[in-house]
């Protein structure tokens, strides 16, 4: 008897503990700072609070779906090939999948149309076509960047960043239409514009990260050296991470942004190509550099918004004209190189298909030499990097199939696929 009322008195300890667990309070979101209008943006202020959280990017894979182990070393490069899939397009700048199960490859010609690659035929037909509201009058300017939704596959919307008639960066949402192989061009709604003192510099990436907010890089404004002061500047939109919650128009301002604002992080120069793990939710950014130094800056998952990047105080590891704010830490880029090698960095992606000796690199490369270098972390945080080929090709950008697969853009109109020898 005496054991039994022990055991009862157990149980009830148990169950009282439980149920003050399950009444925890809810943690509140940080108040609202007051938000300020950039110079550099239209005349929009956003609510701070959010009402609809978004739909995220799947987490980092968790221990009852083990992914194949991150190599432990760089590959053997002669034992694989990059092999032309398609050409014909007219100056490719993004490769990227609808995560839809499609199996279609999603391409951007600068000019302003999307087009499809699906069973290994390039469709005549664009996705979609704007060419009428993109400028592309210089080079580095056009139809930029393409995001689909996390939740594309139910609600049929994606996301593209181009330049306007008046040379601004224009980021608008557009949605599929009843047929899955053409959007509708006059779904329209623009998001954002930001004003562009110069035709260079205009960033032009988009992607989604694991917390399901939409990520915009922007350019420093462009001629050379920063000239305006622009990247560290927190009263600009220009050279910075921008991070929004797209989940409906007109978009809000995550509660834990930094600054109250749009702005994630700082310091960059042109980030034309960066990258989340899909994996491990880790950005990897290539920033353009100057005159001397390309870079690729590394955010580890969960690291907190406000990192300075450095420019234009440093480019790359280098010191370049000013000093940092007081008090400000600089992050440093994890790799680099000169002009001795290269002189534009497209910034790459973490591969993660079939092939077990690239699982983990990072893989970018360089516009005007075409070189392609792997970078890996090692389990101590340190880094491994290497030249891995000499492709002769204006790489313009990396991007990846629904498998995990790896793409390279040749500028001069064609898409070729890393291959096992």
């Amino acid at each position: 008897m005496v054991t039994m009322k022990k055991h009862a008195a157990i149980l009830l300890l148990i169950s009282i503990l439980l149920a003050a667990c399950s009444l925890r309070p809810a943690v509140e979101a940080p108040t609202a700072q007051p938000t300020f209008g950039p110079p550099t943006s239209t005349p929009f202020v956003p609510d701070v609070e959010e009402t609809t959280p978004p739909q995220s990017v799947e987490t980092p894979t968790e221990e009852a779906d083990l992914p194949p182990a991150n190599a432990a070393v760089l590959p053997n490069p002669a034992a694989f090939q990059w092999v032309e899939i398609t050409t014909g397009l007219t100056k490719p700048v993004a490769i990227t999948h609808a995560g839809d199960n499609s199996g279609r490859i999603f391409i951007i010609e600068q000019p302003g149309t999307i087009r499809i690659w699906q069973t290994d035929e390039l469709l005549p037909t664009p996705f979609l076509d704007i060419q009428t509201r993109v400028n592309d009058g210089s080079s580095e300017q056009g139809l930029l960047g393409l995001a689909f939704s996390p939740a594309y596959a139910q609600n049929g919307y994606f996301f593209v960043n181009y330049t306007n008639s008046s040379g601004d960066t224009t980021i608008a949402r557009y949605r599929v239409s009843s047929d899955p192989n053409l959007a509708d061009p006059a779904s329209e709604e623009i998001l954002l514009v930001i004003g562009q003192p110069f035709g260079n510099h205009n960033g032009g990436h988009l992607a989604f990260g694991f917390d399901g907010y939409l990520y915009i890089g922007t350019g420093d404004g462009g001629a050379a050296n920063d000239p305006a002061g622009n990247a560290q500047n927190l009263n600009t939109l220009l050279g910075k991470m921008l991070r929004l919650n797209v989940e409906t128009i007109p978009y809000t301002i995550p509660s834990d942004n930094p600054f109250g604002d749009e702005i994630w992080a700082y310091g960059l120069r042109n980030p034309w190509r960066y990258n989340f793990d899909r994996l491990t939710g880790d950005l990897y950014i290539g920033d353009v550099g100057q005159g001397t130094w390309e870079e690729i800056d590394f955010l580890a998952f969960g690291t907190p918004g406000g990192a300075n990047l450095g420019w234009d105080v440093m480019e790359g590891s280098h010191p370049f004209e000013g000093t940092a704010p007081e008090g400000i830490l600089l992050t440093a880029p994890v790799a680099e190189y000169n002009h001795t090698e290269g002189c534009s960095v497209t910034g790459g992606l973490v591969y993660r298909g079939a092939m077990s000796e690239w699982q983990g690199v990072y893989v970018y490369g360089d516009f005007c030499s075409g070189r392609i270098w792997g970078l890996l972390q090692n389990p101590d945080e340190s880094w491994q990097q290497a030249l891995l080929f000499e492709s002769g090709i204006n790489i313009s950008t990396f991007g990846e199939d629904e498998a995990g697969e790896i793409y390279l853009a040749d500028h001069q109109g064609r898409i070729l696929r890393l291959e096992l020898r």
